[in-house]
């Protein structure tokens, strides 16, 4: 029995951060953006980390693969995870990207179906479920 459903379409394609910066790395930014170098400060900061992604990306290549990470979007639904208690088996979960738990899965049935929840990246699950799975998430 595969252990996810196909993916479905998140709410969001992105999550939003907040970063804090100095006042003279946000003038540097400002100034880049003025003389037209970029359209906005998010254009910039989008740009610097697709860069920095770029330059260090067969490191994390090989550590999605020493970490056995699912890469993309893994979604969870109830029916899917009571197939898993339902056969006496646990998830062992390990995510870089988007995992998401559907908004009818019970806090019994997370904790009864999932061993331990590693994302890097974002996890959507209801406020209860993610309470739930607090002392097994990494």
């Amino acid at each position: 029995m595969p252990k996810t459903a196909p993916p479905l379409k998140p709410k969001a394609d992105n999550e939003k951060i907040t970063i804090n910066l100095g006042f003279v790395d946000l003038g540097h930014i400002d100034l880049l953006v003025r003389d037209g170098f970029y359209s906005n400060r998010t254009d910039l900061i989008r740009t610097a980390i697709r860069n920095l992604l770029d330059r260090h990306a067969e490191a994390a290549s090989k550590s999605v693969v020493r970490q056995q990470l699912d890469l993309g979007i893994s979604h969870f639904t109830r029916v899917a995870l009571e197939g898993v208690r339902d056969a006496g088996e646990m998830l062992d979960i390990r995510v870089l990207g988007l995992a998401t738990i559907a908004d009818d899965v019970s806090p019994d049935l997370a904790r009864a179906t999932i061993r331990s929840l590693t994302v890097l990246g974002a996890l959507h699950a209801s406020a209860a479920v993610k309470a739930a799975l607090a002392d097994r998430t990494a």
